[in-house]
Order: C-alpha cells, then sequence, then structure tokens
C-alpha cells in the first residue's frame, strides 16, 4: 500500500509575528513547504503591507505575494487580553519568528528569554538590521540602510559614479531565506537532543556574507588591495563583463578554461597566447585592448540571440540581460515554475516569483491563498485553545480580535 508524500513541514506549527518582508519571506516560504504558519496581526491594521502596493482595489499585492498560506490572526497587541491569546498559543507552536524594532518583543513579554520558559523546545528565530546581540542591536534599518552599512551599495555602480543600491531588497530576502534554512538546522538539533533554541539573524550579516574577494584579498595583501566597484565589468577577471550586444544587452563571462573557446567563437585564435591576453590576470590588466576587440565582433551578428548562440557552440558562460518582463515569459522561467501563475479570490490571477527549492520527495505545491485580515480568528483559536464561536464573537465585540475584508 503506497501512501501519498508529506509535505517537508507538516505538522510543523509556527507563530508568526513578522511584517513587511523579511520575516514573512520567512514563514511564507515554510507554509509553501507545509508548515501551519500562524500570522499574529496588530490591530487594528495589521501588517503594514496590507497599506500598499493597490492596484485594482484595497487588497494589497505585496502583502499577497509574502503571506501565502498563512492563517491571519488579527489581534489587540496593546490589550492584555489580546496578549494572553497570544502567550498560550506559545505552548502550542514549534516555531516563533519575528522582526519587531529592538526592544518591542521584550516590552510584550515576548523576548527569548520569556517564551523558553513557557516552551522549553521552542525554535525561536529574531531577524534585524544590525542583530539583537550587537553593538547596533538598538538602531532600526531597513534594506537600503543594510546594503549601506555591509558595503554591499559600495561595491555597486561605476567606479567614477556614486555608490547604488541594489534594485530590489535583497538584504529583506537574503536575511529571510537565511533565517529560513537556520529553523530547518535548529528543528534538526531538536530532533536529535529536544533542545529548543533561538536564532539571531542580522540583515547586515547576512549581506556581508555574500562578499568573496574583498574581504580575502585585502587582508591578506596587508591593505594593498583595495575593493572598489568597478560598473559592468570585473576589476580582477576578464572578460567578465556585460557588453552592448546588436539587439540587448549580453554577459560574457570567459575563465581561463573557457578563454581558448571564446577565441574559437571570435576567429581569433591568434588572441589565445596573445602575451597581453594569455592568462586572466594579464586580461584584467587589459580589459581597456581586450573590450574594444570582443565590442568590433559583436557588431557582425545581427542580433544578441545570434551572438549567444555562436557562444553557446563554444561552451562559453554567456547570457542575455533580461528584465523582470522578459523573465515572465522566458519558457525556462515557466518550465522551472520560477514564474507562477496565482488565483487570488479577490485580485484574481497574475503571476509572481516561484519557489525556488526543489525537493524529490516534496508533492507539488499547494495553491495557496493570502489571508484577509483577521480571517482566522475563529479556527486558530478554536483548533488550538478551544474557544467556541461565542468567545470570539465577545472578544470580537470588545476590540480585542478584529476581522477585516481585505
Amino acid at each position: 500500500m503506497t501512501t501519498s508524500p508529506q509535505h517537508v513541514l507538516s505538522d510543523l506549527k509556527v507563530l508568526d509575528f513578522t511584517r513587511a518582508l523579511a520575516g514573512p519571506t520567512c514563514t511564507r516560504m515554510m507554509a509553501e513547504l507545509g508548515a501551519t504558519v500562524i500570522k499574529v496581526e496588530s490591530a487594528p491594521a495589521g501588517d503594514m503591507t496590507r497599506q500598499i502596493s493597490h492596484i485594482r482595489n484595497p487588497r494589497s499585492l505585496y502583502y499577497v505575494q509574502q503571506n501565502l498560506g498563512k492563517k491571519s490572526l488579527c489581534v489587540d497587541l496593546r490589550d492584555p487580553r489580546g496578549m494572553a491569546l497570544v502567550s498560550a498559543l506559545i505552548p502550542q507552536v514549534d516555531v516563533v519568528v519575528e522582526n519587531f524594532g529592538p526592544g518591542v518583543m521584550e516590552k510584550r513579554g515576548l523576548a527569548w528569554t520569556d517564551l523558553k520558559e513557557i516552551n522549553p523546545a521552542l525554535i525561536m528565530a529574531s531577524i534585524s538590521a544590525y542583530g539583537r546581540e550587537s553593538p547596533l542591536s538598538h538602531k532600526t534599518g531597513y534594506d537600503w540602510v543594510a546594503q549601506a552599512f555591509a558595503g554591499i551599495m559600495h561595491m555597486t555602480g561605476y567606479a567614477d559614479g556614486p555608490p547604488m543600491p541594489a534594485g530590489l531588497s535583497m538584504a529583506d530576502v537574503s536575511s529571510g531565506v537565511h533565517a529560513f534554512s537556520a529553523i530547518g538546522y535548529a528543528l534538526f538539533h531538536r530532533l536529535r537532543t529536544g533542545i529548543g533554541q533561538w536564532i539571531d539573524i542580522a540583515m547586515v550579516d547576512s549581506l556581508f556574507h555574500m562578499f568573496e574577494i574583498p574581504v580575502q584579498a585585502h587582508t591578506l595583501s596587508k591593505g594593498a588591495y583595495v575593493p572598489h566597484r568597478a560598473g559592468s565589468s570585473h576589476p580582477l577577471v576578464a572578460p567578465f563583463a556585460v557588453f552592448k550586444g546588436p539587439t540587448g544587452f549580453l554577459v560574457i563571462l570567459a575563465l581561463q578554461l573557457q578563454w581558448r573557446g571564446l577565441c574559437e567563437a571570435m576567429g581569433r585564435l591568434d588572441l589565445e597566447h596573445d602575451p597581453r591576453f594569455a592568462t586572466s590576470n594579464v586580461r584584467a590588466a587589459n580589459q581597456q585592448e581586450l573590450t574594444p576587440i570582443i565590442e568590433e565582433w559583436l557588431t557582425h551578428f545581427a542580433s544578441t540571440d545570434e551572438v549567444l548562440e555562436r557562444l553557446e557552440q563554444f561552451r562559453v558562460p554567456s547570457a542575455p540581460v533580461l528584465s523582470p518582463v522578459d523573465a515572465i515569459h522566458h519558457p525556462y522561467f515557466r518550465a522551472r515554475g520560477t514564474v507562477r501563475d496565482i488565483v487570488d479570490p479577490v485580485l484574481g490571477q497574475f503571476s509572481i516569483p516561484g519557489f525556488p527549492l526543489h525537493f524529490s520527495a516534496q508533492p507539488d505545491l499547494p495553491d495557496l491563498v493570502a489571508p484577509l485580515l483577521g480571517e482566522h480568528n475563529q479556527q486558530v483559536l478554536g483548533e488550538m485553545l478551544g474557544y467556541d464561536a461565542s468567545q470570539v464573537a465577545a472578544l470580537t465585540a470588545k476590540g480585542v480580535l478584529l476581522q477585516g475584508d481585505r
């Protein structure tokens, strides 16, 4: 007899105090893998992102994408009765995730030191700009603040221009994914030991973790190598750059193993052992001579697609520079589920980024829907605390609970 495969996180219960993007990224990924995620939203407005990204009506696209599959419990956290409800849920869950500002969880009696006394097996993850245990834990911060402080912004842009932020929320999403992965390993540790623990994730740390050459090269060279933004070409490897093709931009990346292939693709085997270009370091030092040669070769093609086909014949790593709109319609993104369509009961059908992880034993992702504000008050309190409809109605009438239509 065969049984249907379970989702990776089936039966896991998560209490979600997150808002905006970093925290919701973490808990949304858990919901996608089958966890029961109870999103605690502060009455009366709920998650701040419910107020933005309105196109067709007051329902927020931003909120929908980041909160698929979660259950909304909208509680007045300023009311002691609301806090009592939340505290009563702590022993019923496996994981708590929060990304409030400094001191908020402590003020509400929901810091790790409080929760571990209630539920010693609990896994708790806190996501913040600078970390909770940190010399800068008192500071608030958002994505661009983290990009600036982590050194990422310094490395983005042209060499003679100002630092530039990345055109997407990389600090928020990266820290959310870091928290997601850390929670998985903490659960594995608990499975072996029975011990819960607290996870302290900083957006700055998550971004700084991305550095490869800048930190190691500067320290090993005793400061001789000073990392700096270099625009659309790599300062230490060539060709490793963005080029303007006949009908669009493309990236060409040829390390030493691919250098001969590029020379063959260009019909310029004479360049392979040219003293100016023979090794990666020398090519990088002579980019001002190499780049015009490649740019001139590109002019002989009718389209950028033809260039890419030629480079593929010789196994030279390359790709078109796609816009998000290009990606939405590209067959790769559709085939991988990297772009997927969802149907929201209020907004209708639209596309969002798909789930990035693929498991052989994981069943297909369910068709998840983001909750209306307080939509699951009755379900959560009934199933987890035994409240009946009259008790929930009474708390709603007193303003302890709130339910909205978007």
